[in-house]
């Protein structure tokens, strides 16, 4: 049994991965799948990884680039879908695949499902809410049209503003199905934005996005949150003309208002210009009207205002005879006052004789000596009491100083008390340092080799002045120099005398080969 295994022929691991690769691919070739998408990634090559999936099992699978472009629904995970295409195989990690060829969601139920969950989703960060929809200008200057640039809705929206009322129209050209088209709407929605306000592009007043009809799959670029999104943060009011009117979808909701076509929303966007000039005239007319009624009442109650007013001489006539009764009375009044200060001025002249100013003076002089002596004694008594304080202060400050005296007496002893305890701490540390300097010296000369060479030893150095412990080290010829302990003589050395005494070990060794126990050592 083992021989018959041994005889099995050998694989390499290239050759086994390459004959199952063709077995896969000759046995199922291309395949119809269903399944729901799972771990979608894109890949900055273009490429499409991801894997399909059901209840039970897992396939992985990759689209090329090529395929890729032509895809035009957004893979997401969840999706159902229908893929046909080949099996295959990955030798590199030892795992089958499927080549993805075509790709189309299972059923228009399953982009449903998707759309409404992604509605959820949305709807629950608030970019449906009506508080935050803007109001349209009544008459926009600038029009914003988001559309592509060779379909009829641009002419339809051309046509319809023509007819109403002509405004100024800015087209942003884009892609309105396919690869890549929800970027540039969305992209064209944040580049009007972003537009200022005097530049030499005038900023739009209003956007329209606008698309044709078609099916859910043709209208899916407007169903992607990018496009969702710009339109909920467009500071521009903006409305959603995608598809007929039985035609929904997600910008619809995030848009300030929604057409039900692209003709509804140039009707929106602008008033009949014949219809607004109308409203204008009849406008004009009720105010010329209300002004003439205004003015003939106005006339009426001046008229009737007039009629209640006294004559302008009767109104005057109170007023001019009180005037000229105070011209008489004034001439008389002014006698009586002068007549009345003349006499107050006479009696304050009787008053100041220089006999009264002669004894007014006396008695202030009077006044005036008797406030210096009073000044006099006050001065007198405060000198006194001074001086008093003075003494007083001069007591203590004799106490004080010989209380002081006696203190610094007392502290100078103190200080001398100290002085001598630190100068005689100071000379026994010093002594104590001396003793323990000296050991020290007798223990460096105890240990010294120039100790060593007093007493009759020599110390014998190489030419490199490293020190010689054996005769082994010792060659004939080899100059040396030798330290003895009044100085050092050069020598050059002889051929040895005798051989080094051996070690113990090596007449250990020796005595026990002669006894027959040399394997010890071997």
């Amino acid at each position: 049994m083992n021989e018959a295994k041994i005889n099995i022929p050998e694989w390499t691991v290239s050759e086994l991965s390459a004959a199952l690769k063709r077995t896969v691919e000759d046995s199922y070739g291309y395949v119809r799948v269903r399944g729901e998408l799972g771990n979608v990634k894109y890949h900055s090559s273009g490429h499409v990884y991801l894997d399909l999936k059901d209840e039970n099992a897992c396939l992985a699978g990759v689209i090329w680039r090529t395929t890729a472009r032509r895809i035009k629904v957004k893979l997401e995970a969840g999706l159902e879908v229908v893929v046909t295409g080949r099996i295959t195989t990955y030798p590199s990690q030892s795992k089958y695949q499927i080549v993805i060829e075509t790709l189309a969601p299972a059923g228009i139920g399953a982009l449903m499902a998707l759309l409404e969950q992604r509605k959820k989703a949305l709807a629950a960060e608030g970019l449906f809410d009506e508080a935050r929809k803007q109001l349209l200008p009544h008459l926009p200057g600038v029009i914003g049209v988001i559309t592509s640039p060779t379909g009829a809705v641009i002419r339809d929206i051309l046509h319809r503003l023509a007819d109403r009322f002509p405004r100024r129209v800015i087209v942003w050209p884009v892609r309105v199905q396919g690869d890549g088209s929800a970027a540039q709407v969305a992209a064209a929605i944040e580049g009007f934005n972003a537009l200022p306000a005097n530049g030499p592009i005038p900023r739009p007043d209003l956007l329209i996005v606008a698309r044709g009809g078609g099916s859910l799959e043709d209208l899916w670029s407007f169903n992607e949150e990018v496009v969702v999104r710009a339109a909920a943060g467009s500071m521009i009011p903006l409305i959603s003309a995608v598809g007929h009117e039985t035609d929904v979808t997600l910008i619809d909701f995030a848009a300030d208002r929604r057409a039900p076509t692209p003709t509804a929303a140039a009707e929106m966007a602008v008033p009949v210009r014949a219809e607004l000039m109308a409203e204008v005239d009849d406008l004009g007319r009720r105010v010329r009207t209300c002004l003439t009624r205004c003015f003939e009442s106005w006339r009426t109650e001046l008229r009737a205002a007039a009629r209640a007013l006294p004559a302008p001489d009767a109104f005057l006539a109170t007023p001019r005879q009180r005037l000229d009764g105070l011209a008489d009375r004034l001439p008389r009044a002014l006698r009586a006052n002068a007549h009345s200060h003349h006499r107050a001025f006479a009696h304050v002249a009787g008053r100041l004789s220089p006999q009264i100013l002669r004894g007014r003076l006396v008695r202030e002089g009077d006044r005036l000596r008797t406030y210096g002596e009073r000044v006099g004694r006050a001065l007198q008594v405060l000198n006194h009491r001074k001086r008093e304080r003075l003494a007083g202060l001069d007591h203590r400050l004799n106490a004080s100083l010989r209380a002081y005296a006696g203190a610094a007496r007392h502290a100078r002893a103190r200080v001398k008390e100290l002085s001598d305890r630190a100068e005689r701490a100071i000379v026994g540390f010093l002594d104590r340092r001396a003793d323990h300097i000296e050991r020290m010296e007798q223990l460096l000369t105890a240990l010294s080799y120039q100790g060593v060479l007093a007493r009759g030893f020599a110390l014998v150095r190489n030419e490199a002045g490293a020190p010689l412990r054996e005769a082994a080290a010792v060659r004939a010829g080899m100059r040396l120099d030798i330290e003895f302990a009044d100085g050092r003589v050069a020598a050059v050395a002889g051929t040895p005398s005798a051989k080094p005494k051996p070690t113990f070990r090596e007449r250990l060794r020796r005595r026990l080969a002669t006894q027959g126990h040399r394997d010890l050592f071997e």
